[in-house]
């Protein structure tokens, strides 16, 4: 039988709901329970493929193709269950495709309403692509009262009647502020919170309280008897020190336990030994070392959720706290060694990420040479690759005009848009003028590595598959040359046709590559290349 849990928010957006949904699905797990996450988005756009990185946060790309929350992020790194396209929708794609059944006919000439097409169209979301999971957490975005959430609100009360109390669980997130002049908890909030949930028919079993001061049992009390729940039902989060003591603290405070007596589960003890120990790692290192992102989107740092995660994991497997300096591209735009040294020459690792676009791209450039000069190690991601390769072009081949068609058609053309590409057993078509949202070269894809390399040392394998996300590709017609330069191209795709991997002989640590290595690093589970660079960054520290 499989059990549905619904995550709903109140009182303010940002409380932790997708992180909440995450640990929660590891409690589960440790006690032996398969589980599935989904997300349930209610902005109308499509899919968050478009959306400015500065606005959403991150793009999380799926094994098979899906442009999805950041969230979904969350759910891999603490569960290790791949997510699908089946696990995140908007309204926008709700919509979409209910307007496409009418245009078709499947509705028979009915007039279209939310309720029921719409609503049928989200149970249907919930409930599809299931085998033998024994949970499924859907977490609604935004908050409890917002327009937008009331059609999914209405689906899973819908939903609710159908499975009934036995079949599913929900779990309602607020805020218990702390009045710093007042010195006081202030539980109104909650409460109106929960009272906005009723008013749509819903009542939460469970409430999960974000707070950063601890909350005595008499408060926990009240609340529960103002929201209609046990006290018991109250879970108090409070503030963490990292997100990796997340599981280890809900635990404590009982949230699986009741999640189980809810369902008449048996409370037998998980086994939390993997997040004792992470936590543990993470709260003692050994060392201490700075790395430098230099990207376009550093205002908001959601933009780069699972690179900062993957070097945190990099950091735990070496044992290193890792300080990171988020640096606008922008500020190096012009070459001056003295400001690049002023903001990189103390740093153990310089990283540059994905990015769109022009803007910002010559501070990207400038950032790589500087590390390439002072031999800093170098992690380019997608675009950052891009850029690496551009650099030696200019720097050290005879390609001084080395450009991208991203940048407009001057210069040589080292990066271009891709037109074909293999994906399965099928070749995928793209031109210039194809619409912006999901035309890009997303998913997991192969790669083949060059054996006498670093990237072969590093993942230890001949054959790779990572995810990509991008529309321009390195001209593969340009390696001799970019080879006299320095640079090699260690790793290819399948047909040989792509560079998926570049490196330098004459450098401690300077590597990029193609595709996102972050989207598939956990904490339990670092990625080797994070591992990698950080420990050449551990090094790096250690002779300045």
């Amino acid at each position: 039988m499989t059990r549905f849990i619904f995550i709903t928010g109140g009182v303010v957006s940002s409380l932790g709901k997708g992180l909440a949904s995450a640990v929660l699905g590891s409690l589960l797990q440790s006690r032996g329970y398969k589980v599935r996450l989904r997300k349930l988005d209610p902005y109308l756009n499509v899919d968050p493929g478009t959306m400015s990185p500065t606005q959403h946060g991150e793009v999380f790309v799926t094994d098979d193709g899906a442009e999805t929350d950041l969230d979904l992020g969350h759910y891999e790194r603490f569960t290790g269950v791949s997510t699908k396209k089946t696990d995140n929708v908007t309204t926008g794609r709700i919509y979409s495709d209910v307007l496409a059944r009418e245009r078709r006919g499947d509705y028979l000439g009915a007039t279209i309403q939310v309720i029921p097409h719409v609503t049928d169209a989200i149970k249907e979301f919930v409930k599809n692509d299931i085998t033998d999971e024994d949970f499924v957490l859907c977490e609604i975005g935004g908050t409890v009262g917002d327009i937008e959430s009331l059609p999914f609100l209405e689906a899973i009360r819908q939903l609710r009647n159908e499975l009934g109390s036995d079949g599913s669980c929900i779990i309602h997130v607020t805020l218990l502020p702390y009045i710093h002049a007042a010195g006081e908890l202030k539980t109104k909030p909650t409460q109106h919170s929960v009272k906005e949930l009723q008013s749509v028919g819903l009542q939460p079993d469970i409430l999960l309280c974000r707070t950063e001061m601890p909350v005595p049992d008499e408060q926990k009390n009240k609340i529960g008897q103002f929201c209609n729940v046990a006290g018991d039902d109250v879970i108090i989060a409070e503030d963490a020190v990292s997100i990796y003591d997340v599981p280890l603290a809900y635990h404590q405070q009982g949230f699986d336990t009741q999640i189980c007596r809810h369902f008449n589960l048996p409370n037998t003890a998980p086994d939390l030994k993997t997040w004792q120990s992470i936590a543990y790692d993470f709260a003692h290192p050994e060392g201490e070392i700075t790395i430098a992102i230099v990207g376009k989107y550093t205002s908001l740092q959601d933009s780069y959720k699972s690179l900062g995660e993957a070097i945190t994991h990099g950091g735990i497997a070496n044992r290193l706290k890792i300080n990171v300096e988020w640096i606008d591209s922008e500020l190096f735009e012009t070459e001056n060694d003295e400001l690049l040294s002023y903001h990189l020459g103390h740093v153990s690792g310089v990283l540059i990420p994905g990015g769109f676009g022009k803007r910002g791209s010559e501070g990207k450039i400038n950032a790589i040479r500087y590390a390439r000069e002072k031999n800093i190690p170098f992690l380019g991601i997608c675009f950052g690759m891009q850029m690496a390769v551009i650099e030696s072009a200019r720097s050290l081949g005879d390609l001084p005009n080395a450009n991208s068609s991203e940048f407009g058609d001057g210069g040589d053309l080292l990066v271009g848009l891709m037109t074909e590409w293999i994906s399965g057993n099928a070749v995928e078509h793209r031109t210039d003028i194809d619409n912006m949202g999901g035309t890009m070269r997303l998913g997991a894809y192969e790669c083949i590595i060059k054996q006498a390399s670093l990237a072969y040392e590093i993942y230890g394998y001949e054959k790779i598959s990572e995810r990509h996300r991008h529309r321009y590709e390195v001209n593969i017609n340009y390696e001799k040359a970019l080879n006299e330069a320095g640079l090699l191209i260690s790793g290819v795709s399948p047909d040989g046709s792509l560079p998926e991997i570049v490196e330098r002989k004459d450098h401690p640590f300077f590597v990029a590559v193609q595709f996102h290595p972050e989207l598939k690093s956990k904490p339990f589970q670092p990625h080797p290349l994070f591992m990698h660079f950080v420990s050449a960054a551990g090094k790096h520290s250690r002779l300045v």
